[in-house]
């Protein structure tokens, strides 16, 4: 039986998921889980919840909860990543509070535009001290990352570390659900091919009985016949570009220069674009956090326990059992999608089975999808350059290169307002070099030259 480690054990909810969903297969139901936290409380919760799961699944596994990430990590098949570095306070209200004095506004800003690339910048460094421990006691070890920047952060453990890494979100899985419905079809019946790079792929084919859905989808949307007001900005774009998007309205728009404009608030209204969600949802969360864990230590919520579609617990269990499945995953594009850039962190179908992951080739996308791939990609590299050279300059170049930012403001409030999320950062963030390898030279004279930390 495999030894599995949570990292980040303390969000609760989806830990109790991921192990609910591990401790469904009989395979896995008498496995180590080790539950790994920093904050004490949510540990004690997290230990509690995950006997109930145990209970409810009627299994039988060895459960850990620890402190010590070497403990945790010791001789792991499989580790899952969902940490998140900063919390709500500080570092995601300094995402959302500095840019929007700047007039920058965001929807959820996890994975691009400003609060993305800070949020890598954070990110990244802990995930690579995770790395060296795993490199020592579990060099072998499946690392699962669940934590946004995906592609960011999941480049970097692949080009920086030894250890096998795949990305995992679950957008793929479940996004095209409600198209099906639309059009009277199951979505469990539908066929798809989809690619791209995390939270902008793109559904290529969707396809029931060897009939293409999208003529129907298509007429139904631009009938207005089905177009939820949650979800205008992705149809919209469906119509455009002739694909559906994976991610939701509300990320995509902060992805692009066309939806989110400051002098613009009828677009607001036109696409229904909910600015500031994310922090809305972590004040909910924190709010709920005490009745949950109450519910959760006293065994509520485990009643009518079923798999979710996450893809953690099957990429363990064909990798276990060898019983193949097919997952879309985040990995280096080497040989993968042709006109996406080499060596970028691309979102693809996977073969999983003993054989571990198996990325498989998708060829070209149509280039207009490719060209929207490459506007993200082009900051995703500067920032994952960034972090691992730890060159502060190519920070400004990645929120000079994002779309959002840069159809927003100008070049002189972009290299302020970076100067601006450092200094809020502080501590959070660890020390750029006083220099880098990335071709400039500073004579201290000029704000705008270099910039080294």
């Amino acid at each position: 039986m495999p030894k599995v480690t949570l990292i980040g054990a303390g969000s609760v909810v989806f830990a109790k998921n991921l192990l609910s969903d591990c401790l469904s297969y009989p395979e896995l139901s008498e496995g180590t889980y080790v539950l790994y936290d920093i904050d004490q409380e949510r540990l004690r919760t997290a230990e509690k919840m995950a006997h109930q799961v145990a209970k409810a699944w009627n299994a039988k596994p060895t459960i850990v909860a620890t402190t010590n990430p070497v403990e945790a990590l010791e001789d792991a098949d499989y580790a899952i990543n969902m940490i998140q570095v900063g919390g709500y306070e500080p570092c995601t209200v300094t995402d959302f509070e500095i840019p929007k004095k700047y007039g920058l506004r965001q929807t959820i800003g996890d994975t691009l535009g400003i609060g993305g690339i800070f949020r890598a910048l954070r990110t990244i460094p802990v995930m690579l001290e995770y790395a060296d421990i795993m490199e020592e006691v579990c060099p072998d070890v499946t690392f699962l990352n669940y934590v946004n920047p995906m592609a960011m952060n999941t480049w970097a453990m692949l080009e920086a570390t030894h250890i096998n890494t795949i990305g995992l979100c679950h957008s793929v899985q479940s996004s095209y659900r409600h198209l099906c419905h639309a059009i009277g079809v199951n979505p469990d019946e539908v066929n798809y091919t989809c690619a791209g790079i995390n939270h902008m792929a793109f559904y290529l084919t969707l396809e029931h009985n060897g009939e293409d859905l999208y003529p129907r989808i298509f007429e139904k949307v631009a009938s207005r016949e089905y177009y939820p007001d949650w979800d205008r900005v992705r149809l919209d774009m469906m119509l455009r570009i002739g694909y559906y998007i994976t991610e939701s309205s509300e990320h995509f728009s902060e992805y692009t220069p066309w939806h989110i404009k400051r002098d613009r608030p009828d677009l607001i209204e036109q696409y229904n674009i909910p600015l500031d969600e994310y922090p809305r949802r972590c004040i909910n969360q924190n709010a709920s956090w005490a009745k949950m864990a109450a519910d959760l230590e006293a065994g509520k919520g485990f009643e009518s326990l079923r798999r979710t579609s996450e893809y953690g617990s099957r990429i363990i269990h064909a990798m276990e059992t060898g019983e193949p499945t097919v997952i879309h995953g985040n990995v280096l594009n080497y040989g993968l999608i042709d006109n996406l850039p080499e060596g970028c962190c691309v979102e693809v179908p996977c073969l999983i089975d003993k054989n571990g992951i198996q990325p498989m080739r998708v060829g070209e996308l149509p280039p207009h999808l490719a060209a929207m791939n490459r506007t993200n990609i082009n900051v995703q590299e500067l920032t994952v350059r960034a972090a691992l050279e730890e060159c502060k300059t190519y920070v400004y170049h990645a929120a000079m290169l994002d779309p959002h930012t840069g159809a927003e403001l100008s070049l002189d409030q972009i290299w302020a307002l970076v100067d601006e999320m450092f200094e809020a950062h502080g501590d959070w963030i660890p020390l750029f070099k006083d220099d880098c390898e990335c071709g400039y030279e500073c004579d201290g004279d000029c704000d705008h030259d270099c910039h080294h930390g």
